[in-house]
């Protein structure tokens, strides 16, 4: 393959292995690559503690300048922090102050890697944009498809529902069709600094994986100041106070500041009222669920109820529903009763291996 602008692709290298093995295989592929490290945000090193996971630090950025150093690939440094506090930080702060419980690694994949990096991509003459998810995309009869990962244990092609042809055309995941352990033997065959490198864990941003103090000094700096409400049970009876609903989501069960005679869990969050509902587990149950913000992968809705297996949450299993397009949305019915099911999550549709599409729990 010749080198020239049609093959170039810009890998966006979190200084993990995934994205490393991403650049090397593409490279091997006769790509022309260049290697971008996105910086985030800012993070205080000197305080993280020694389980952080997360990307942004200076070791992040030193591993992925090796790794290309040593591709002899160009490697450069892009400050986003503006767009990912907006996209992505704001955005999962609102999220929780209007009682859903939002995915923030979907809006960074959707608003940043998807987009943004795109645009950055082209004023390097690059054509592609390559990340190092677990996912796949195969062309077809009907177009491009997005599939998920060979390795179900690594899976990443729920937090893609977002992405469309256009977007599809342009990206390569070429990690996709491999094993968690094939990649970390591609990396030390290739002596990659960071070839036995933990994967990332929890939310990246916030490194003691604490989300309540995050979401507590988020909103002090903007000047606001939790409102407190009411716990009521099922029927509206009044069984105590809270200080935020941000600090909720379905499911919930420590740290309700009530006792019971049995367990009590969040069975809802009302925004409106500015009351947490808890129940028992058993009210946690429901058969169906509407979505909001609906991207349909290949670009077309379907025309009829369309039977599918549709996953909740990214670490639960897909469920068989039935899904019933509407003129704003969808309604899913499972064909048994799901737990949990929270407003802010996606919902994503599968069709075997492939991503029909998703969108945002109501």
């Amino acid at each position: 393959m010749a080198i020239s602008p049609e093959n170039r692709v810009v890998v966006a290298m979190s200084g993990g292995v995934d994205s490393s093995v991403a650049a090397l295989l593409l490279q091997r592929q006769g790509f022309d690559v260049v290697g971008v490290t996105m910086k985030l945000y800012s993070l205080d090193e000197a305080d993280l503690p020694d389980y952080y996971r997360g990307c942004c630090t200076v070791d992040d950025v030193e591993d992925a300048r090796i790794v290309c150093h040593r591709l002899g690939v160009p490697h450069y440094v892009l400050n986003v922090q503006r767009e990912f506090q907006e996209h992505v930080i704001d955005y999962f702060c609102s999220e929780y102050q209007q009682g859903r419980t939002p995915h923030p690694c979907i809006a960074c994949n959707d608003k940043i890697k998807f987009n943004f990096l795109s645009t950055r991509a082209s004023i390097l003459d690059a054509r592609f944009v390559a990340t190092g998810h677990y996912a796949r995309i195969e062309d077809g009869p009907d177009g491009l498809s997005l599939k998920k990962g060979l390795d179900p244990a690594k899976d990443q092609s729920y937090v893609l529902f977002g992405m469309g042809q256009e977007e599809l055309g342009r990206t390569l995941m070429p990690v996709g069709g491999y094993s968690k352990e094939a990649i970390r033997q591609l990396a030390l065959d290739a002596n990659f600094p960071n070839a036995e490198k933990p994967d990332s864990q929890d939310i990246c941003f916030i490194p003691f994986g604490d989300y309540k103090a995050f979401l507590e000094e988020h909103i002090a700096s903007a000047g606001d100041v939790p409102a407190g409400g009411d716990i009521v049970d099922q029927e509206g009876n009044l069984l105590g106070q809270h200080k935020g609903i941000e600090f909720f989501t379905v499911g919930q069960r420590r740290g309700l500041g009530i006792t019971g005679p049995e367990p009590l869990y969040v069975t809802r969050v009302d925004a409106s009222s500015n009351q947490v509902v808890v129940g028992p587990e058993s009210a946690l149950y429901r058969d169906s669920l509407t979505v909001s913000r609906v991207n349909y992968v290949a670009g077309r809705v379907p025309s009829e109820p369309t039977p599918v297996k549709v996953k909740i949450r990214y670490k639960f299993e897909e469920a068989p529903a039935m899904l019933h397009p509407q003129t704003e949305g969808a309604l899913v019915v499972f064909e048994k009763p799901q737990r949990a099911i929270t407003p802010g999550q996606a919902a994503v549709f599968y069709r075997g291996d492939v991503v029909l599409g998703g969108g945002f729990i109501d």
